[in-house]
């Protein structure tokens, strides 16, 4: 039972029984002082390292079926062997002995024990409590702002998509108080009719406070009372002949019955629900979660447990629930694809969590049936799709995820740099990365056309890196949302990557919040001191700057990415800036072919000083006759 097999199996496995009974005596020797009362008990190897966490209903029981080695699988075996000391905690009920197993195994994450290692928090909707112009926005971490939180939600995608839908039927703002304070004029998601626009006083703070009240209650599961309402004011309008506000209800109808659409399956009466379910393949395993809440159907998530080799789909899922419901409210009901050991004790242990009734089964058959094998279905192509990944390229978005607080490995990254001389040819670059590395024929190059207009006119100055940002990001998003409102598509990235530093992080977010955009995940990358590689700043809303260790291969991966767009903004501007050179100003006038070009050039030195000249001079250049001098002359003076 070695770890590694040696030249001379004969001593190691002689080894291994020996330790094997030292590990089996340190637990006999313990027997005698345990009570037999519920508790944990935590099996201590070498250095203090926490082995093992497990509950009992009767510790000394429990704890006695690790002092006989010949009942134990190679996997326990092999801890029993390593066990130098034990510690144990008891409770008062067996119930409170599961809740606290959860706790420990989360917290000092055992070797031997089955780990959830996805523990993020689930982001909510949040209506603000702002009178007289409530906010509606994604929401993660402490409720510490005042307002009505919704959800969970299964990833800040589902969310996102939500409120783009959301928004059609109840078009509140969702920009920041800061920008919401400062605008002089409505933003685009007035335009596209997804905000009532408060800010410059389109709509009466009663009007606004009536859409609030509906939002809430669509949020609450009254979705069919605000559709009627709703109705009931489309046909009031309609016979009062006022047919633009008759068209608005119908509008937000329609938006209400394509949310409810999407929604997926759902279960009449099933109001808040969990429904999870379990797949293996070889070692590997998935579980799906789906969230039901107020009947409506909030998303999914997969997760990927660790160290379950060997066990069985029941003992997965029960690990599972322990640690999962560990850090997130329990649902008032929890449907399982397999049943688990024990489910009475789990669904009182998180009824005693919630401080309410909650109830686990394991549906054989009709509606929640059919909710489990879609759970199902999704758990086995989650990890067919995580099989077939390549590891280190998973490895790699999963430390981007982790860096950048992201809900999960991005599927599509953005990264966004800028290419000029002193504002000339100035050219914008974005490209994309993703599971299958670089996507370049989602590569898209911006030629920068705000150099040189008027301020009033939306212009920016020659060399304004931060302006040529805004506009990339609004020329591109703009677009976008105008095709795609509900961020339905592909094409919605996971994460923008700004070549920059804290100015150009400033100005994306004021680009993006100006297009009603404040829930897409946003950083900047710089370099470091002397520009060099390695020691680059990181920087992201609501967070100082940071670096990443030199070795990092996660910081490697952003460089590459950084570099990638630079090197296509380069091109990009490179190419501009040749088919410039290549042009004249005198191209364009008739009767001036090569010939005649180039003696202007030569006798002027350039086409600019060609522009200046007067009708005599140009008279003198050979080959220009007096009638092809007044027509180079009126083509610069008079645009001829």
């Amino acid at each position: 039972m070695a770890r590694k097999p040696t030249p001379s199996p004969a001593p190691s496995k002689a080894s291994a029984a020996l330790r094997l009974e030292s590990g089996a005596a340190v637990i006999a020797a313990l027997l005698a002082t345990l009570p037999e009362t519920p508790g944990v008990y935590r099996m201590i190897g070498r250095e203090e390292k926490v082995l093992y966490v497990g509950k009992a209903k009767n510790l000394r029981k429990r704890v006695s079926t690790y002092r006989i080695p010949s009942r134990l699988s190679t996997r326990l075996a092999r801890m029993v062997a390593e066990t130098r000391a034990m510690e144990f905690i008891t409770t008062h009920t067996e119930a409170e002995a599961l809740l606290l197993e959860a706790n420990l195994i989360k917290k000092l994450r055992p070797h031997y024990n089955i780990l959830l290692r996805d523990d993020k928090s689930f982001p909510y909707i949040l209506i603000t409590a702002d009178p007289p112009w409530p906010q509606i926005r994604k929401h993660r971490g402490p409720r510490s702002r005042k307002g009505e939180y919704f959800g969970p939600f299964a990833s800040a995608g589902a969310v996102n998509k939500t409120l783009a839908t959301l928004e059609r039927a109840f078009p509140l703002r969702s920009c920041p108080d800061s920008i919401f304070a400062s605008r002089t004029r409505p933003c685009l998601q007035y335009q596209i009719k997804r905000c009532a626009a408060p800010c410059v006083g389109r709509i009466a703070p009663e009007d606004y406070a009536a859409i609030v009240q509906e939002a809430r209650d669509f949020l609450t599961g009254r979705s069919r009372q605000i559709q009627k309402k709703l109705d009931e004011r489309m046909r009031a309008a309609s016979l009062g002949l006022d047919y633009e506000k008759a068209a608005f209800y119908r509008d937000r109808i329609q938006a209400l019955t394509e949310i409810q659409g999407r929604q997926g399956v759902a279960v009449e009466g099933m109001e808040d629900a969990d429904v999870v379910a379990v797949h293996q393949a070889g070692d590997a395993w998935c579980i799906q979660v789906f969230f039901f809440r107020a009947g409506q159907n909030l998303g999914n998530r997969a997760y990927f447990p660790t160290q379950a080799k060997g066990a069985e789909a029941g003992e997965v899922l029960a690990a599972f629930l322990g640690q999962f419901y560990d850090g997130t409210p329990p649902p008032k009901a929890v449907l399982l694809s397999h049943a688990i050991p024990k489910l009475p004790l789990m669904a009182e242990a998180l009824s005693l969590k919630a401080g309410r009734k909650v109830t686990l089964s394991h549906p054989r058959r009709g509606p929640k049936r059919k909710l489990v094998a879609n759970a199902l279905l999704n758990a086995r192509e989650a990890l067919g799709r995580r099989l077939s990944e390549s590891t280190a390229q998973r490895k790699l978005l999963e430390g981007v995820a982790e860096v950048f607080g992201l809900d999960a490995a991005p599927e599509r990254i953005e990264v966004y740099d800028n290419s000029h001389v002193f504002g000339a040819h100035a050219v914008g670059a974005m490209i994309v990365a993703g599971p299958g590395g670089f996507v370049k024929n989602a590569y898209r190059k911006f030629t920068i056309r705000t150099t040189g207009r008027p301020a009033d006119d939306g212009g920016i100055s020659p060399g304004d890196d931060y302006g040529m940002l805004r506009e990339v990001l609004t020329r591109r998003f703009g677009q976008t949302l105008k095709e795609d409102p509900e961020r339905a598509s592909a094409t919605w990235p996971d994460l923008l990557l700004i070549d920059g530093g804290a100015g150009h992080l400033r100005a994306a977010l004021e680009a993006l919040a100006d297009l009603g955009l404040s829930n897409l995940a946003v950083a900047a990358i710089a370099k470091g001191p002397d520009r060099n590689a390695g020691r680059e700043r990181f920087f992201q809303p609501d967070r100082p700057p940071f670096t990443l260790e030199r070795r990092d291969p996660v910081l490697y991966f952003l460089e590459r990415l950084r570099d990638e767009a630079h090197r296509f903004a380069i091109g990009a501007h490179r190419a501009k800036r040749s088919k410039a050179i290549g042009q004249s100003l005198l191209d364009a006038i008739p009767g001036v072919g090569g010939k005649r070009k180039r003696a202007l050039l030569h006798h002027f030195g350039s086409a600019r000083s060609v522009a200046g000249a007067g009708i005599e001079d140009l008279e003198k250049v050979e080959g220009i006759s007096h009638a092809i001098a007044k027509k180079i002359y009126d083509h610069f003076h008079s645009g001829g």
